[in-house]
């Protein structure tokens, strides 16, 4: 196994020489690894300690940082993984941005100018031209237009126990922060779902849907909670 391995490092860092000599620039190169059939276009930057495997296709002017690793990846042209982006049989458009620390899984179809951010994981779904999720999402078996932005928090819920289904939004939608989208279910046109909601049910075009507890403010009553906790606590020390 220890010449097995020491083959293989011979092999890569002749693939990369390769890759160098057409342009494509390597920081690390020897932190670098890539399978035989990976083809990269000149004018790309790879950063030290990235992983293409199988059969990834990087376009020109693409940049792969630090420690991303890339599987039967699509990556067109002008794109941007920041660090620790980790995809698998997946296209990212053109000057799409994805990352750090993004997760594309299998069926991801990522457009032009996407915004993917820190956290988001993606399954089966396609994003439209200038779409965003910035952070901290779950988009599963969904197909988003143009336009649309997705909040923090935001989660498909795309599975029963026993299917899958899919949740459509259609262009210009917002969607707020730490909203669930109970799938199958559409929302409209330029709809905007209110942060916090849970939707069960299509939204329309152009639509507002808001959907959770209505807040009640008890003025004084702070005081009166901490005092049954801290009672609460001390009683639970003498035990």
């Amino acid at each position: 196994r220890v010449e097995l391995a020491a083959c293989e490092r011979v092999l890569v860092q002749r693939l990369l020489r390769g890759h160098a000599s057409s342009g494509v620039t390597l920081r690390r190169p020897e932190t670098i690894h890539v399978d035989a059939d990976v083809e990269i276009d000149a004018d790309v930057t790879i950063e030290g300690h990235v992983t293409l495997r199988g059969r990834c296709r990087i376009g020109s002017g693409t940049r792969i940082d630090v420690g991303c690793v890339l599987e039967n990846v699509e990556v067109r042209a002008g794109a941007t993984l920041l660090p620790y982006t980790v995809a698998a049989d997946s296209v990212i458009g053109e000057r799409a941005r994805v990352g750090p620390f993004a997760h594309l899984r299998a069926g991801t179809d990522l457009g032009e100018e996407v915004r993917v951010g820190n956290f988001v994981e993606t399954k089966k779904t396609h994003m439209g031209k200038g779409s965003k999720a910035n952070h901290l999402a779950y988009l599963g078996d969904g197909v988003l237009g143009e336009r649309v932005n997705v909040g923090a928090g935001t989660i498909f819920c795309n599975y029963d126990g026993f299917g899958k289904y899919v949740t459509v939004l259609e262009d210009g939608v917002f969607i707020g922060s730490d909203s669930q989208l109970v799938a199958p279910v559409r929302i409209g046109k330029d709809a905007y779902v209110a942060t916090g909601t849970t939707v069960t049910l299509d939204v329309p075009p152009d639509a507002l849907a808001v959907g959770r507890a209505r807040q009640e403010n008890k003025p004084g009553y702070a005081g009166r909670v901490r005092a049954r906790l801290s009672a609460r606590a001390a009683s639970e020390k003498k035990k």
